[in-house]
């Protein structure tokens, strides 16, 4: 497939519309669950519509659709382009990946074979614009830092002027360690975009935690034993790896990722007098910032991974507050 770039009017201008328009249409990308998307829906509220979403994990969408009532597509690679609509806003939590071709400083040519390749193809023809991506904090350095440059020079040749951060979850009210790399970019170059400064910490672990859970979250006698024992091994070597305890007190967790319904290592609630729980699937949503409300249609295993997989919600909507008034004003 040959992309070529749609020539655009650079004047900071909507597609097909002025900045005064009453809703702005985006598209979610591998779409998760949602997080980003609920992210963006409570800073810009009515004035925002989503006409197009993506996600390949079946068991994703059918939260993605108990909650915002659409089902998304499946892989974005078998979705031509200009079969999706118009839009002024992607939203992309992309995995990461290297290119095959690194170094070689092509540019749109090098993301071929990757799945940004695919956010950028949909940005070529379709020139939105705002581009929104997250990755994990280590994208700045992945395959000795090509793959964050790439990615960066592929959104500047486009014509995008490119901001980045990496934000942690801890800084947000969320009673998580979790650092990401935010990339917001604009089409054109006379934007000055600030990403939000930190807020005050309002929640601590036990402000998430549930009064009444079931003993099936209470990890076994077997594998409490496993666990001390990997530590003790652990520790031996000189390294500091093992599980994690919390209790209602503490100011925060460490990061939960796709991986916590093995074992719970990561994040281990205290109980008195019997061993340690897990985090029941709800814990794990108000811990990545998701709403009492949020839909929980799938297996616990499931849910693990969706929670795990997504986004530190009150991360997003800070920084789409802050996109949502230089639009607002025309900027």
């Amino acid at each position: 497939m040959t992309i070529k770039y749609r020539q655009t009017d650079m004047t900071i201008r909507f597609n097909n519309t002025n900045s005064t328009q009453s809703k702005y249409r985006a598209i979610d990308l591998f779409a998760g669950i949602g997080g980003i998307r609920l992210g963006f829906e409570q800073a810009f509220g009515e004035t925002i519509e989503f006409v197009f979403s993506s996600e390949i994990d079946k068991y994703a969408q059918i939260t993605y659709n108990a909650n915002f009532g659409e089902l998304p597509s499946g892989d974005i690679t078998q979705i031509d382009e200009k079969d999706i609509p118009p839009h002024d806003i992607i939203l992309a939590g992309f995995p990461c990946q290297a290119f095959s071709i690194a170094g070689h400083r092509k540019g749109f040519e090098d993301t071929r074979g990757t799945l940004f390749f695919e956010v950028a193809r949909i940005a070529a023809y379709h020139k939105p614009r705002i581009i929104f991506l997250e990755n994990v904090k280590g994208f700045v350095n992945h395959d000795k830092g090509n793959t964050f440059r790439v990615v960066k020079e592929t959104l500047e040749e486009m014509g995008y002027k490119v901001f980045t951060q990496v934000l942690n979850a801890k800084d947000f009210g969320v009673p998580q360690n979790r650092e990401r790399i935010y990339i917001v970019a604009f089409l054109g170059n006379d934007i000055e975009f600030e990403f939000p400064n930190t807020i005050e910490h309002t929640l601590k672990v036990g402000d998430i935690l549930e009064d009444n859970v079931d003993e099936k979250y209470t990890i076994s006698d077997k594998l409490w034993t496993g666990h001390q024992r990997r530590k003790i091994e652990h520790k031996a070597k000189g390294n500091g790896f093992g599980y994690s305890i919390f209790n209602e007190n503490s100011s925060y967790t460490s990061t939960i990722s796709a991986r916590y319904y093995k074992d719970g290592s990561e994040i281990l609630i205290e109980q008195k007098g019997q061993n340690p729980r897990k985090l029941t699937p709800r814990e794990a949503g108000k811990l990545q910032g998701f709403p009492n409300n949020f839909n929980i249609k799938v297996s616990d295993v499931q849910a693990y991974k969706q929670f795990g997989n997504s986004v530190s919600v009150p991360v997003i909507s800070a920084i789409s507050k802050n996109i949502s008034k230089i639009i607002k004003n025309g900027k």
